[in-house]
């Protein structure tokens, strides 16, 4: 009989556990260049999931999406000097090309503000081409100097919307939407995940930006994880790129811009979020396969009955895998799956047939349940709501009891030493962030005391969230 696999504990050692998971769980490898990865099937089912669901919403919000080229003209780069300068140390930048030295060298995107500028201005004439909201799904690159497979590696996937408005107001609204109707929604109701929103500080802006949001989750060992962003431009590109239109009194205006992404680290948070010390556990309503059906052994009609239930469950709408792989062992098939994460398992053996019943597992909790063939169905859909509720559930506690609000720099260094610390930002300021980073500890993300966005960091009663962050 093959050895199960076994995971380094959490407690142990997380970042041993999260590498260990990505190999046993056959999510992703490295690839042949340093900071690159190969997802591999399962890791990329999961990830079709997120871009499905994600992609709607963003549709929901109104955005089409679009393709842009991953080449881009160096001096498309250094008109944005601000831009420029932020991305520089990332750049990967091309030379040489078919067998020659290029006229000018081309930079492999790192983002697509700048391109993307450059045909909005082409296709913006008018206040009625206003707002024009793009969004590509693409890979980019930046060149990563300590890279962790789905955290931060040299080239990784995302998408990217880039918005043109005819107004400043506009163009905040659209930002604002587009991180709380979409990114926050998607995070809380989908992955399981509960976020905090706010502001980056100045220190912590995308560059070039007059204001970036932020959606901020906790891990399971107590750190923060950005997990997507939300960035007005103000005029910054709209006038370097001359985007610019004429208002319905025939006067011209430079447009309001924003861009907006999210990224397969996402996958990273996923697996932090809600993994054990057995493997992944993977939200129902993101699962690729909710539920695997699992015959013991091929003896008293077991493999036609899990095919039966398969097709039951599938044609109930659940998205389901029939494991019949008898030449397997049973125990070594089940821990695959555990270690996969699928929400349930249903396990069918020969007596459990003969007495017309099935024992259903629940991934989370380890739960197991003896059911009727005929209530399999039924039980299963009911069941798939409560894991998912329970994750919810499980995050946020966790995100609450681990967060703690303090009042001076010395506490919230203390308290970020195994979670979150609130503090209020007139206790802290830009010299208490700069003191924190020597401490590797970060300002996430700038809240009002009640959890919601404010409209600027000067307001009144601002509380700084801080931690050490991925």
């Amino acid at each position: 009989m093959a050895k199960a696999p076994v995971l380094t504990p959490q407690a142990e050692d997380f970042p041993r556990w999260y590498q260990d998971v990505l190999a046993k769980a056959e999510l992703a490898d490295n690839g042949p260049v340093r900071g690159t990865m190969v997802i591999r099937p399962y890791g990329y089912s999961l990830w079709e999931r997120m871009q499905a669901e994600m992609d709607a919403r963003i549709k929901e919000a109104g955005a089409e999406n679009a393709y842009f080229p991953l080449f881009i003209p160096e001096s498309y780069l250094t008109r944005e000097a601000e831009h420029v300068e932020g991305f520089s140390p990332e750049l990967a930048v091309v030379t040489h090309a078919g067998g020659k030295e290029l006229e000018e060298p081309v930079v492999v995107r790192p983002t697509s503000e700048t391109v993307i500028g450059e045909f909005m201005a082409k296709w913006v004439n008018s206040h009625r081409d206003l707002p024009l909201l793009l969004n590509q799904w693409a890979n980019v690159v930046r060149w990563e100097l300590r890279t962790r497979i789905f955290l931060r590696t040299s080239e990784f996937l995302w998408q990217e919307g880039h918005t043109a408005h005819a107004s400043e107001a506009d163009a905040s609204a659209y930002a604002h939407r587009i991180l709380l109707d979409v990114y926050r929604d998607f995070m809380v109701n989908v992955l399981a995940m509960p976020v905090l929103v706010g502001r980056k500080t100045r220190q912590e802006r995308f560059a070039g930006a007059t204001n970036t949001l932020a959606c901020e989750a906790m891990m399971g060992d107590g750190k923060a994880l950005q997990m997507g962003t939300s960035h007005e431009l103000g005029q910054n590109f709209a006038k370097v790129f001359d985007i610019s239109f004429q208002d319905s009194a025939g006067a011209q205006q430079t447009a309001w811009t924003t861009s907006w992404g999210t990224s397969t680290r996402m996958m990273g948070g996923l697996i932090m979020c809600h993994g054990d010390d057995r493997g992944l556990r993977i939200p129902p309503r993101l699962a690729s396969t909710q539920v695997v059906v699992l015959a013991i052994r091929d003896e008293g009609g077991v493999v036609d009955a899990v095919r039966r239930l398969g097709d039951e469950l599938r044609s109930a709408g659940v998205r389901v895998k029939v494991d019949d792989r008898t030449d397997t062992s049973f125990g070594r098939r089940a821990t695959d799956w555990e270690l996969k994460g699928v929400p349930v398992r249903v396990e069918v053996g020969p007596r459990d047939l003969a007495a017309g019943e099935v024992t259903i597992v629940r991934r989370d909790t380890g739960e197991k349940r003896q059911s009727p063939i005929a209530e399999v169905a039924h039980r299963v859909e009911m069941l798939l709501q409560v894991i998912q509720d329970d994750l919810l559930a499980e995050a946020t506690r966790r995100l609450e009891e681990r967060t703690a609000e303090v009042a001076t720099i010395d506490e919230a260094r203390e308290a970020a030493a195994t979670g979150f610390a609130r503090i209020p930002w007139a206790n802290l300021g830009e010299e208490g962030e700069a003191a924190l980073a020597e401490h590797a500890v970060t300002v996430r993300c700038l809240q009002r005391a009640d959890g919601t966005v404010p409209r600027s960091e000067d307001e009144d009663g601002v509380v700084a969230v801080v931690s050490r962050a991925y």
